[in-house]
């Protein structure tokens, strides 16, 4: 495994009382393989990452449990090593490349500037490596490119400026935290792909944030669903997509518009909205808008199961 996670908590300290946004979640990632993370806004995803990255810095955080990367401790692991780690072995692609990037420098001096925060390696030569991971993520012209200012790229050609960046040290594990959610779906499809590309050449494990399980069926190996920061189901990407066990992931499934059959009137959608986690409901956290919600949802389900996990007392574990 190249990383190991367990029984994590995340929880804020705010004047309104503790907010608990990661609540005892367990996972692993294998290497070489995608891990699909998928789920609402507010339901933890992009938490559980940066608290594996070591990125929550907030004094009013609190983090438990145990994160380990190779067998290396990441929890409570002093901030150098950690500068050290991150960016040489795991790597993130964050969700707005505009923000991800500096304005006032060059993408070429950015991803310069990264290369030489871990190698020793000359000006000259980290730029001939900066573009040629420009021309490897398909960006037209990498030389001049390289020479732009970031609001000089289109939102797709800064996206993959930012994945070039990420890759630039061949990093083991890599973290995508919704890469293309600000893309046109034609883009969409091309990130995506390169995606896959660059994951079949680099053999990098991924880790691939998102709200859209139509995105998990065309990356993931396996998938991870998360609800109101806990995990509900979690399996390979086959099993989820063709036979979900917890309502969530049905109704997630459900929210796709269908490529065949009959044209539907209205698409489906789920009732409701994610609950405040200062005030979680009593039981299962999305027992409020569960159709199937019966007495049992009174009590917090556990995650059960091996190759197929679920927290839920309707479905049927193995």
């Amino acid at each position: 495994m190249i990383l190991q996670v367990r029984d994590l908590k995340v929880s804020f300290r705010t004047e309104q009382g503790l907010v608990q946004a990661i609540d005892g979640v367990t996972f692993d990632v294998r290497e070489g393989e995608v891990l699909g993370i998928a789920g609402e806004s507010g339901s933890g995803k992009t938490v559980t990452l940066l608290a594996v990255m070591g990125l929550i810095t907030d004094p009013n955080a609190i983090i438990t449990g145990s994160i380990q990367y190779r067998g290396r401790e990441l929890v409570g692991m002093p901030a150098r090593e950690m500068r050290d780690l991150r960016g040489r072995e795991i790597a993130m692609i964050f969700q707005d490349p505009m923000t991800a990037l500096t304005p006032v420098y060059t993408i070429g001096w950015q991803i310069v500037e990264q290369i030489r925060a871990h190698q020793t390696i000359s000006r000259r030569a980290a730029w001939d490596k900066a573009v040629a991971l420009l021309a490897e993520v398909n960006i037209p012209k990498p030389e001049e490119a390289a020479h732009r200012y970031p609001h000089q790229l289109s939102g797709g050609m800064r996206q993959r400026a930012v994945i070039a960046m990420a890759l630039s040290c061949n990093p083991a594990l890599l973290v995508a935290d919704e890469p293309t959610t600000a893309l046109d779906v034609t883009v969409q499809a091309q990130i995506l792909d390169l995606l896959r590309k660059l994951q079949k050449t680099h053999g990098s494990a991924i880790v691939f944030i998102t709200h859209d399980l139509g995105v998990m069926a065309e990356l993931a190996d396996r998938i991870m669903v998360m609800y109101a920061g806990r995990i509900v189901e979690r399996s390979t990407r086959a099993a989820i997509l063709a036979g979900p066990r917890h309502p969530y992931t049905r109704a997630l499934l459900d929210s796709i518009p269908p490529l065949d059959g009959p044209r539907p009137h209205r698409l489906r959608t789920i009732s409701g909205a994610p609950p405040s986690l200062l005030h979680l409901p009593a039981g299962c956290s999305f027992g409020p808008r569960c159709p199937q919600r019966v007495e049992a949802c009174g009590a917090k389900p556990a995650l059960t199961g091996t190759d197929h996990a679920t927290a839920c007392f309707l479905a049927a574990t193995p």
